[in-house]
């Protein structure tokens, strides 16, 4: 398998994986081949090139512990070691003893199947079992060189070869199996956490579509129930204004859930909509900057004005003026005397002047600057 798993648990396991072939090979390393190596120093022929072979596969295996508490993986370098290996293994068996193959002159044959776990561990099964043929031929075409071609001696290379190249594929063949294990496991957490995701956002999106209708319930809900039943007559001018009013809201309320710069003034065009439907001359200004209210108070600021927008006869003008204390929503229009909706929202203040068929009113909310977060909305 390819080191290129992003998975964390994978990673981990991984990591134990390595550290015990580290481990097993320092092990085998250092109280049977060290003890052979020093002991049969005497009968090499040249005694260095075992010497110099044994260091390499040292160096294997303390770049490899490196590598391992840095979490790292060994990359390009990694084939550079097997090559090394692979040499230092071939050039013991030029300088052993006559008939010293898979002797306890022979060190490396019962070690280097740990080396290529060490290196080979985190990828592909097929790439160690490779690495494993071409040592075990190694060491047959050093046994036939040799003369070492007799019966026992066969199967007794055939014997030791099954614990040299067993052991090691058996611990590479589990190692592939826990990293599959590994993946499964890290998918599974993955697909458990995204339904979780899922559950939650639908949750949410529930929950605000409930507080929604809730908002719309006490005013919306009578009035068609009163159209339905026909209790209300729509050709009544105030069951008009209120059909008006009540869709005016609802254009609010729609808007509302939109990701704008400015969600304030996005309402407001909503909920002047309504009224540019009905041929209604409608201007919109804005004016200062402020910071971005949160939606009760937003609501607060739009609920006077949209009743008298909703409501006008002929045009209406809405101003929006923001300042360092102070954030208004005006409405001037041609709507006459209109029954205003009170205002709930702390710090929140409503304005009328009607005179004759013309009605102002303002809504206004100190801002705190205090407060402001570095993101404000400058018109």
């Amino acid at each position: 398998m390819p080191d290129t798993s992003g998975s964390q648990t994978a990673q981990r396991f991984l990591l134990g994986l390595r550290l015990a072939a580290l481990l097993i090979t320092v092990v085998i390393l250092l109280s049977l081949s060290l003890p052979n190596l020093i002991r049969s120093l005497p009968h090499y022929r040249p005694a260095w090139v075992q010497v110099t072979a044994f260091f390499v596969v040292s160096m294997v295996c303390v770049v490899e512990g490196v590598l391992a508490l840095r979490r790292r993986g060994w990359g390009p370098l990694r084939w550079v070691a097997l090559a090394a290996t692979i040499a230092a293994y071939a050039a013991c068996y030029t300088s052993l003893p006559e008939h010293g193959a898979i002797t306890l002159a022979d060190w490396a044959f019962g070690n280097i199947g740990w080396v290529g776990v060490i290196l080979l561990v985190d990828r592909r099964l097929w790439e160690l079992i490779a690495f494993l043929a071409l040592n075990e031929t190694i060491t047959v075409t050093a046994l036939v060189l040799s003369g070492g071609t007799d019966r026992t001696t066969l199967l007794s290379a055939a014997a030791l070869s099954i614990n040299t190249i067993g052991f090691p594929l058996a611990g590479a063949v589990a190692a592939t199996a826990l990293r599959s294990i590994a993946r499964a496991a890290e998918d599974a957490a993955h697909q458990a956490e995204q339904v979780r995701l899922a559950e939650a956002i639908a949750e949410g999106l529930h929950e605000r579509r409930r507080q929604r209708f809730a908002n719309i319930y006490n005013t919306t809900i009578p009035l068609l129930h009163g159209l339905a039943s026909r209790s209300l007559d729509p050709h009544d001018d105030s069951v008009q204004r209120r059909c008006a009013i009540e869709a005016a809201r609802m254009r609010r309320l729609f808007a509302e859930i939109d990701v704008v710069p400015n969600p304030l003034v996005h309402e407001l065009r909503h909920c002047a909509d309504v009224a540019d439907r009905k041929g209604i001359l409608v201007e919109l200004d804005s004016r200062g900057h402020w910071p971005d209210p949160p939606l009760e108070i937003r609501r607060a600021l739009t609920e006077a004005p949209l009743a008298a927008l909703a409501t006008a006869r002929s045009w209406a003008r809405v101003t929006v003026v923001g300042t360092d204390e102070l954030l208004s929503v005006s409405v001037i229009a041609d709507c006459g005397q209109i029954e205003l909706p009170t205002i709930a929202a702390d710090g929140a203040q409503i304005k009328t002047i009607i005179d004759h068929d013309i009605l102002w009113v303002e809504t206004q909310w100190p801002t705190n600057r205090s407060q402001q977060s570095s993101s404000t909305t400058t018109l």
